[in-house]
């Protein structure tokens, strides 16, 4: 072939080769292009509510994404009205859910409307730590002593929590079945009604996340016994006058033989959307989870900074159900 012929050829070549090259670009360049709805599976007040809400105003403050952000709050089911609302929307990329490992867990323990491959993981922004409180007026100075007294006359404690069959309850079916013991759990519609009612002394207990009790610590109505993480937080600021986050004892250290429980906090998208849409989301959260006041929320309310998204979440997520599987089936709750 001639000089000029191999001229034309790559010529050719060249004009098949742009228009690929300009539709990778656009799709790299995604955005939204309406206002995004951000779909919160629980109440007004708990803690996916506060991690969403939170999510959006930095997302406003530092002007992260030019379209509107609505928060709409779903938290009927225990949860599974977010998650389906988000599950039956397939393909539509503004709108995303906010949740904790409930997404993946309720299908297995509930009749709920939806099933996980519906939804699409999008990032793990962050794990939180659970906690045993009771009422400041409490005499149990350790964890021990409180389970020691439930199991001694377990009619006279109640426990609450956050949902039915959910994260929380999962929580005191694992310490029920490590100590033999029978403690009552009353689900409520978020971790900030569960916290109002220890407050208010119309349950004994419960193991809300720190920033869902956060406020009554400061207040004088509770306290918190132990934390379910194989070692201390990190955090030495004081929440209150006389202690912080790093102060509590870890409860294996009080003789609970539970070396660690957490909850990550985490967002979907529906099924059915494009890779490019998923990794606008997954950038923006990338982010925020990088701005001054993500890093302030994280230490005030005690949370672990583990950021994780495409294969390392996927992989938490499996690694997550065959622990909760194993609970659920010794607790008889696995669906038949």
């Amino acid at each position: 072939m001639t000089t000029k012929g191999n001229m034309l050829k790559c010529a050719a070549l060249l004009s098949l080769a742009l228009p690929l090259v300009a539709g990778s670009a656009f799709a790299a360049d995604w955005k939204p292009t309406k206002s995004v709805e951000f779909v919160v599976p629980s109440g007004a007040g708990g803690g996916t509510d506060q991690f969403a809400r939170l999510v959006q105003s930095i997302i406003v403050k530092h002007k992260l994404m030019d379209q509107n952000i609505v928060v709409l709050n779903k938290g009927g089911g225990s949860g599974a009205e977010g998650f389906f609302d988000a599950a039956t929307d397939k393909g539509n990329a503004h709108k995303i859910v906010f949740g904790t490992n409930n997404a993946y867990l309720l299908p297995m323990v509930l009749k709920v409307p939806y099933k996980f491959d519906q939804l699409t993981p999008v990032a793990m922004m962050a794990q939180d730590e659970f906690l045993i409180w009771v009422q400041s007026d409490a005499p149990y100075k350790t964890a021990k002593e409180y389970l020691d007294a439930v199991k001694a006359n377990p009619s006279n404690f109640k426990m609450g929590g956050s949902q039915s069959k959910d994260t929380d309850q999962t929580l005191v079916e694992l310490i029920n079945m490590t100590h033999n013991i029978k403690l009552t759990y009353i689900p409520f519609k978020s971790g900030g009604e569960a916290a109002t009612q220890l407050a208010g002394k119309h349950v004994t207990s419960n193991v809300n996340n720190p920033n869902e009790n956060i406020s009554q610590w400061r207040a004088g109505q509770v306290k918190p016994l132990c934390v379910f993480s194989p070692e201390r937080m990190k955090y030495h600021d004081k929440v209150t006058a006389e202690a912080g986050w790093s102060d509590i004892p870890t409860c294996k250290e009080q003789g609970v033989n539970i070396d660690e429980y957490r909850m990550p906090r985490t967002v979907y998208m529906p099924a059915g959307v494009k890779p490019e849409q998923v990794s606008y989301y997954v950038n923006l959260l990338k982010k925020v989870s990088e701005t001054p006041e993500w890093k302030s929320y994280l230490q005030t309310n005690g949370l672990n900074d583990n950021f994780a998204s495409g294969d390392a979440f996927r992989k938490y997520i499996t690694k997550d159900e065959e622990t909760a599987h194993r609970i659920f089936s010794d607790a008889g709750w696995l669906l038949k």
